[in-house]
């Protein structure tokens, strides 16, 4: 019997495959991020239904008490992977605009 937490992750993880399938649909995602996060709201589901799937490797092979303390860890390295992905994009982009803001300001110079 699923209870009422599974059932909600359950709606969620289908909400955020349809979304991630809508947004792919409008090329706003390359394949391979699609695929990515395809993958990772599978996977989800498939946790959030049987929930005791991870047991062996969470006790056994990682030797961690309790699977919720896995998942946070889990989910702590996954924000931490996203944040630096994301602050070295902004560096990124930051430095192709004040790349071009120069280009732009010496054009208008040497007019």
């Amino acid at each position: 019997m699923l209870l009422g937490i599974q059932i909600a992750g359950v709606f969620f993880g289908l909400f955020m495959l349809y979304l991630t399938f809508l947004y792919g649909k409008r090329k706003e995602f390359k394949s391979s991020e699609g695929a990515f996060w395809i993958v990772a709201w599978i996977v989800f589901i498939g946790m959030t239904l049987f929930p005791s799937s991870v047991d062996f490797i969470v006790r056994d092979v990682l030797n961690i008490k309790r699977t919720l303390d896995f998942l946070i860890i889990l989910g702590f390295m996954f924000l931490l992977g996203i944040t630096f992905y994301n602050y070295y994009m902004l560096r990124k982009t930051e430095n192709k605009i004040e790349t071009l803001v120069r280009k732009i300001a010496l054009e208008k110079k040497s007019k």
